[in-house]
């Protein structure tokens, strides 16, 4: 795993950079060629699009790897867990070369990259501001900022070499309405978005689009069974009167990957009427 200094390095580095500079920042990247096989090894045709996906294991990142697989996508997953996909591959999300090296194994398998999902994270509810450490601070910004980073500079060299592509960052509606507690979280979720749409504007011409889904509160392993968002009191205050289903989220990523051709740097937000 890289350190809390190299993400932030990272982060750094990559919002001061222009289109061509957001790779150059990553040294490593900006050598790569990138080669289009004839034939996959894995059996698949090389023409069926290919979408990268991290946290693809459990939630929100396994309901997106099966609804693009159930349309013909091939997957690439990205997580510390094993992931049913067509290449999963175990790495940090934090680690910028085992990022790299995931995603370059996926193009030169696949023969390009068309789409990246940044899913992977996790979450610490109902932690008061004055209680987060500086560790919980760093690992959460290193994670969810420095993890997007991490996989949106690893992706782009293949999709600028194709001339398009799509990049879908999953942020959080508690980075639009903000939060009481969770702190860190709420912070590394906004700060998402503002690489979102600083990217998109970058790189629209290029006919790569940049987005991203914020969802409210989601019937996934990272609502712990005794939260609060679980209780019916909660859910009373939501009009929809219930959680999203993970599978509802896949569908807003699949929506700005194939028909959303008309979104750029935008956000979509399912959250069953949390923030209207």
């Amino acid at each position: 795993m890289s350190g809390v200094g190299d993400a932030s390095r990272v982060v750094l580095s990559a919002c001061s950079a222009g289109i061509a500079g957001f790779a150059a920042a990553f040294t490593p990247l900006a050598a790569h060629t990138v080669g289009v096989p004839m034939t996959d090894p894995g059996g698949g045709d090389v023409t069926d699009p290919v979408a990268v996906i991290t946290g693809a294991a459990s939630g929100i990142g396994a309901a997106c790897a099966e609804r693009f697989r159930h349309d013909g996508w091939r997957i690439a997953a990205i997580d510390l867990h094993d992931s049913d996909a067509d290449l999963a591959v175990t790495a940090d999300v934090r680690d910028r070369a085992a990022v790299t090296a995931a995603v370059d194994e996926a193009a030169a398998r696949f023969g390009r990259i068309d789409l990246a999902v940044t899913a992977a994270g996790y979450y610490e509810e109902g932690i008061d501001v004055a209680d987060i450490g500086h560790d919980q601070w760093d690992r959460m910004l290193a994670v969810i900022l420095g993890g997007t980073v991490n996989t949106f500079a690893a992706v782009l060299p293949h999709m600028l070499a194709r001339g398009e592509g799509s990049i879908v960052a999953i942020s959080s509606e508690l980075a639009l309405a903000g939060s009481a507690t969770d702190l860190h979280y709420v912070a590394a979720k906004g700060a998402v978005l503002g690489l979102v749409k600083s990217l998109a504007l970058e790189v629209a011409q290029t006919a790569i689009r940049v987005n991203a889904v914020a969802p409210g509160p989601t019937d996934t392993p990272l609502l712990a069974p005794g939260s609060p968002a679980r209780e019916p009191e909660y859910l009373a205050t939501l009009p929809l009167g219930r959680l999203v289903r993970p599978d509802e989220i896949a569908s807003a990523v699949y929506y700005l990957a194939t028909e959303g051709s008309m979104y750029c740097g935008e956000v979509l937000s399912p959250n069953a009427g949390a923030v209207i």
